[in-house]
């Protein structure tokens, strides 16, 4: 190692300069951390060159010395986006590198990662290291320890000045007194501190925002709301010549989320919201990387801090009711205009999740299911359930729960529509005054010009008169306005509302009734709705969780698919019987079942006289005067009695009778179907109904895109 004495120019010892050295290239590498650096500190930028005339003294041909400074204005604490390192690195590694020279390490790299990897290869490839200290063959021990604690050093020193940049500002949020980009409808003012906009109309707009989000409770129905009266925010520029002017731009979802979910709404200082995460994070994008932190991991947070629109309680409720429109499984989700009364509400009572909404059939009839032990583990369906009965169900319950609030509905009806009204006129008034204002600003520009200054005169009257039209346009619009929603309400009005009030069930069941606006009267009042049957049987214990505490526990009946599933199933089968055996015909039969109260499987009509006639074949059950069956050949089967040995619907068996799966003959004596089974394809019978649904479909899909392809599928490929 080489080392430099005195104060006079560089004097060096360049005895580990040897000739395979000087075959190769030396480099000067040249780097500075920001841009103002390197437009501010030009001495920085200038001693490369010496750098070049000390390699040139050293050996090196001037056309042999290569210069890199594409890294100025980047910083050294990480090798991406610094491609002048990755080509320093790269020539190293491909042996065209003899010397580097640096005005001092911490040009070179800042993190000893990268510069260690420096290090490897210079020392596996005999490059050597220069700075104004010396020259270091990173190859012998004592020059690489060096190296290596040089490198340490610069990192440190990186380290300490981030440390001091960083809680200096740290300290200072702690304390609620560091300023950063204010949300729309706050300001600093001389001193400093977050007030309110001075503008009215900038407040009024924040102020029915938050009003009209815990009226409406979603952020589409809130924009959607401001559309149509065509709402804008007031927005200070932050940045430019017109710094802290005002814009007036039209809302949109991200900003409205934004203002609902910002702490400083509430009167709390907030810093660190948003911290940076460094697996997110982009090489040559400082600003990506950045993550929503819980309140928990906020750097500062100091409550009653500044002056608040809302409550902490009114901010809390509005997170939590983000939270809960979102389409996750464990929230209820936002109101949807589907047909589904309970989506979200309904719980089931088995594994106590939320239950799913489907829609399918040609009426589009919709269902609730669970599904979620079928998804996650791989099991059966919880349950599936019928939508209709279910909602039928609540909704007398919720008229009924409605009907003591009578009188409260309708006064909260009014008071809320002539609040809306005030809010919406006072925002007309507001923008009267001001396009009144800005036509007034316009007239005495044009007064205070000289008239001979025609050129500019003529610029200021074509201003003038374009903001006479507008206030005129506006005015005009308010005058439209004013004539389809009055300010206040008409006795007229009123007397309707209380009549709604005083007849809920005609307004629950009125068609200008939306199902979304149904379902914000049951989530008003509703907590949840658990749902459990009893086995695989039609009936449905149900129990409605109130809002206020307090639970509606009922009884309910669902459609079946097989009759064995009825709850009353035996004693249906014995009722039958007893029936039979006193002598009573099919259609006395029917009509008895029919007075007793047995409902069919579908449970919206009695037993039919076909349904007794195949539930007395089922049962094996005839009357005395009726014959017998005549007996069968061998391995042959009655239809009845093959259903009971395979348990299928007779649909499929008639299914496989088409299709020659099934051999069977037409019994003319009895007019009866006889399967011809022998005891081996009972058995292949038999497995084929163990088979999961589906299956069939499946395999039928699979031969098709085995088998050779045809003439037509070969045309439409080619």
């Amino acid at each position: 190692m080489s080392r430099h004495h005195g104060t006079e120019e560089w004097q060096w010892y360049t005895e580990n300069i040897l000739p395979r050295h000087l075959e190769r290239l030396a480099v000067v590498y040249v780097r500075q951390s920001t841009l103002p650096q390197v437009l501010e500190h030009q001495e920085s930028t200038r001693l490369p060159d010496g750098l070049v005339r000390r390699a040139v003294a050293w050996g090196w041909p001037e056309a042999r010395v290569l210069v890199i400074d594409d890294d100025l204005g980047r910083s050294g604490t990480s090798a991406e986006g610094r491609h002048g390192f990755q080509r320093l690195v790269a020539d190293v590694g491909l042996d065209h590198v003899g010397l580097i020279l640096g005005v001092e390490m911490s040009r070179v790299a800042r993190s000893s990662k990268d510069w260690h990897q420096l290090l490897e290869i210079c020392a596996l490839f005999g490059t050597l290291i220069a700075d104004l200290d010396g020259i270091y063959d990173p190859s012998q021990y004592n020059d690489r320890l060096l190296l290596g604690l040089k490198g340490t050093m610069s990192e440190a020193e990186l380290h300490i000045l981030k440390q001091r940049l960083y809680q200096g500002p740290l300290q200072k949020a702690r304390r609620g007194a560091l300023n950063f980009a204010l949300p729309i409808g706050d300001v600093h003012n001389a001193s400093g501190e977050v007030v309110y906009d001075p503008d009215a109309q900038v407040q009024h707009v924040v102020r029915l925002i938050f009003r009209k989000f815990d009226e409406l409770g979603t952020l589409h129905a809130l924009l959607r709301s401001l559309v149509p009266h065509d709402i804008q925010l007031g927005v200070r520029r932050r940045e430019g010549p017109a710094k802290g002017t005002l814009e007036w731009r039209r809302p949109n979802r991200m900003t409205l989320q934004n203002m609902l979910k910002h702490p400083l709404y509430a009167g709390a200082y907030a810093y660190g919201r948003r911290q940076v995460d460094p697996r997110k994070k982009q090489p040559g994008r400082p600003s990506t990387g950045r993550v929503t932190r819980p309140r928990h991991a906020y750097h500062a947070l100091v409550k009653e801090h500044v002056p608040a629109y809302v409550t902490w309680a009114q901010y809390e409720q509005h997170l939590a009711r983000l939270a809960a429109n979102r389409a996750r499984a464990e929230t209820i989700g936002a109101v949807r205009h589907g047909p589904s009364l309970l989506a979200g509400l309904l719980v089931c009572g088995r594994c106590h999740c939320r239950m799913q909404v489907r829609y399918g059939g040609p009426r589009q009839l919709h269902s609730y299911t669970c599904n979620r032990l079928a998804t996650n583990y791989g099991g059966d369906y919880c349950q599936y359930l019928p939508g209709e009965p279910v909602d039928a169900f609540v909704s007398p319950w919720v008229l009924t729960a409605l009907e003591p609030a009578a009188l409260a509905l309708s006064l909260e009806a009014t008071a809320r529509l002539e609040q809306e009204r005030r809010d919406l006129d006072r925002l007309w008034q507001q923008r009267l005054e001001r396009a009144a204002y800005e036509a007034e600003r316009a007239a005495r520009h044009y007064r205070l010009i000289e008239p001979e200054h025609r050129l500019v005169a003529r610029q200021l009257a074509k201003e003038w008169e374009d903001k006479l039209i507008a206030h005129r346009h506006l005015q005009e619009e308010y005058e439209r306005f004013v004539q389809a929603q009055p300010q206040s309400l008409s006795a007229a009005e009123r007397e309707a509302i209380v009549q709604l009030a005083h007849h809920v069930p005609a307004l629950w069941h009125a068609p200008t009734t939306t199902m979304a606006e149904r379902k914000e009267i049951v989530r008003q009042i509703i907590h949840r709705v658990i749902v459990a049957g009893e086995g695989m049987s039609e009936r449905l214990q149900i129990t409605i969780a109130w809002v206020g505490g307090g639970t509606t526990a009922g009884v309910i009946t669902r459609p079946l698919s097989r009759i064995e599933h009825l709850s009353d199933y035996p004693r249906l089968c014995e009722r039958i019987r007893a029936l039979v055996q006193a002598g009573y015909s099919t259609g006395q039969i029917t009509e008895r079942l029919a007075q007793e109260g047995f409902r069919s499987p579908k449970q919206a009509k009695p037993f039919s006289r076909p349904s007794v006639v195949e539930l007395m074949r089922r049962l094996e059950v005839h009357h005395p005067r009726r014959r017998r069956r005549p007996p069968l050949n061998e391995h042959e089967w009655w239809w009845s009695d093959l259903e009971r040995a395979l348990g299928v619907a007779n649909s499929t068996r008639h299914r496989w009778r088409k299709c020659g799966r099934l051999e069977a003959r037409w019994h003319p004596e009895s007019k009866r179907w006889v399967a011809r089974v022998d005891e081996a394809e009972l058995e292949r019978l038999k497995q084929q109904c163990a088979l999961p649904a589906g299956h069939e479909n499946r395999k039928m899909w699979l031969d098709t895109q085995t088998s050779p392809p045809t003439a037509l599928s070969r045309f439409i490929n080619a």
